[in-house]
């Protein structure tokens, strides 16, 4: 039962921290990252669709992104939808494709940037000791119902506590690459 609880708590920290690499991916660090543009909705059709599924995204160098659209005619709802999102590009529409070059960042903006993924990365710290909680309460409901040995139970609570601080500190060396790639000029 316990060995199933650190299973399941260790499945839920890697939950975690595909999420938290997911939404740093968002963060813009001077360079052209297509994935950026993941979660811009267009509206085609009537519908609102992720601009991956109607476009092909691609970097062209460092600093420039270039978007084809799969259907010539949604190009100018592909621009609206870049504008109109939270990420700040002016969009280049040339009749065929978008171009999107990215200008350098201001080391305030850098500054900014840090925080906003330091924020993210401790709120993956929050989550991941979340679960370690959750977990234990769990095991003690079961210890209080099964009469688990206390042996078993001590062993138990050191084991979640090292799975959280494997977590955590994944979390720490992902904080440190990710400010080191934002501030890098």
């Amino acid at each position: 039962m316990l060995s199933q609880s650190l299973d399941s708590a260790k499945s839920k920290m890697e939950q975690t921290i595909t999420f938290v690499s997911s939404e740093l991916t968002k963060i813009r660090t001077g360079r052209a990252n297509p994935e950026m543009f993941n979660k811009i909705l267009v509206k085609y059709y009537d519908n609102d669709t992720p601009l991956n599924q109607i476009a092909n995204i691609s970097t062209m160098d460092a600093i420039t992104i270039s978007i084809q659209p799969f259907d010539k005619t949604s190009i100018d709802d592909i621009e609206k939808a870049i504008l109109e999102s939270d990420l700040g590009f002016n969009p280049s529409n040339n009749g065929n494709s978008i171009m999107i070059t990215f200008p350098p960042l201001s080391v305030e903006r850098r500054q900014e940037l840090v925080k906003v993924a330091s924020k993210i990365i401790e709120d993956g710290r929050i989550s991941v000791r979340n679960i370690r909680r959750e977990m234990i309460q769990s095991a003690k409901r079961v210890e209080e119902e099964q009469k688990i040995p206390e042996d078993d139970m001590k062993k138990f609570m050191d084991d979640i506590q090292e799975v959280t601080d494997s977590f955590v500190k994944r979390l720490n060396l992902i904080q440190q690459e990710k400010e080191v790639e934002i501030l890098d000029k």
